[in-house]
């Protein structure tokens, strides 16, 4: 069993709901029956190899140069609230089985949905969804489409717990 397999995107009644419009959206799952949504959220997001680090830090000293955002919010706390922060996205909603998070640009609008649909294998579903704002949302995508599937790749295998019995 791998640990994590490209899908078909997974996007939510509730994520369609807050997120309508959509430009660009891939989807991968593991496997993890131990962990709350919450945990895995974190497992994902803030269990990244020192590698995906640097790449994070080298996309926040270019895209400080064109005008993106690329300090901490006012309004940052850590926390696993509605309002609160993982790592550098918003918790935009919660519930026992569904996570959306995401962060708004001047160039695009991105969200995370980290869904467990309950199957038997491959049960957690990492959903990414964006919207772009205008042409550099675009570009900027462009860019880093190559990059973003290696890096959501290894996140989503941080959060991989499989228990044969």
């Amino acid at each position: 069993m791998k640990k994590v397999k490209e899908e078909k995107p997974y996007i939510t009644t509730k994520a369609k709901e807050m997120f309508p419009d959509i430009d660009f959206s891939d989807s991968f799952s593991t496997t993890n029956k131990e962990d709350s949504i919450g945990d895995i959220a974190n497992l994902v997001f803030n269990t990244a190899p020192k590698w995906i680090e640097v790449l994070f830090k080298i996309r926040n000293k270019i895209v400080g140069f064109i005008g993106l955002k690329n300090d901490v919010p006012t309004d940052y706390k850590e926390g696993l609230e509605v309002g609160d922060y993982i790592k550098f996205f918003k918790i935009y909603y919660i519930s026992e089985n569904e996570m959306i998070l995401g962060a708004d640009d001047s160039h695009l609008n991105f969200r995370a949905i980290i869904s467990n649909v309950n199957s038997v294998e491959y049960n957690i579903r990492v959903t990414t969804l964006v919207k772009y704002n205008n042409k550099k949302g675009r570009i900027y995508m462009k860019i880093i489409k190559p990059f973003h599937r290696l890096v959501v790749m290894k996140m989503v295998s941080n959060a991989y717990k499989y228990n044969k019995e």
